[in-house]
């Protein structure tokens, strides 16, 4: 296959955002692939202002980078034992457009978070946002990165062995899925 097109959705916007670092490690680690890092930078969803204006020109270009990519990586602070705002406002956007976007897309997620379980409740709750939208979620290896400010050197490399073993490992899976 030619190269692959990943595409990239942070659950934060944050400039030094751990989870927008997890995502370039994961494709750092997924090996040779054009990585696009999705704007999520999107207007709350109104269902009155999408009556009268139809779906924004920024939510249907992320509904076509996620049709276009061969595979999906979405990585999801947790903010009160969910995933982010800004992340599930996109999921609610995308699901207005026309077509079905996320439909057999192979998707890998995964969560950064301060706390000690690394965003593990936010990564459920977000598996379940993502039923409806039928893609093929990577079931494992999980990434749970705890203590994620801690957790990457000066350059935005993983240090723990364990995360970037795993992650290689989740990376591999999403490539031979990608090739499916």
């Amino acid at each position: 296959m030619a190269k692959y097109t990943v595409l990239g959705l942070s659950g934060s916007l944050r400039k030094a955002s751990t989870n927008t670092m997890l995502l370039r490690e994961a494709a750092r680690l997924f090996g040779d692939c054009e990585f696009e890092l999705a704007d999520l930078r999107l207007p709350l969803y109104d269902g009155d202002a999408e009556a009268a204006d139809g779906v924004p020109t920024a939510v249907q270009t992320l509904a076509d980078d996620i049709a276009a990519a061969d595979a999906v990586i979405i990585s999801t602070p947790e903010y009160n034992k969910g995933p982010s705002g800004v992340l599930k406002n996109a999921l609610d956007w995308v699901s207005r457009t026309k077509g079905r976007p996320w439909e057999g897309k192979p998707v890998a997620v995964m969560s950064a978070a301060a706390g000690r379980a690394g965003g593990e409740r936010a990564q459920m709750v977000l598996r379940g946002f993502m039923v409806p939208f039928r893609p093929v979620i990577l079931q494992g290896p999980e990434i749970h990165l705890a203590d994620s400010s801690n957790q990457f050197d000066s350059d935005g490399r993983l240090t723990g062995e364990i995360y970037v073993r795993e992650l290689s490992a989740l990376m591999q899976a999403l490539r031979a899925e990608a090739d499916r």
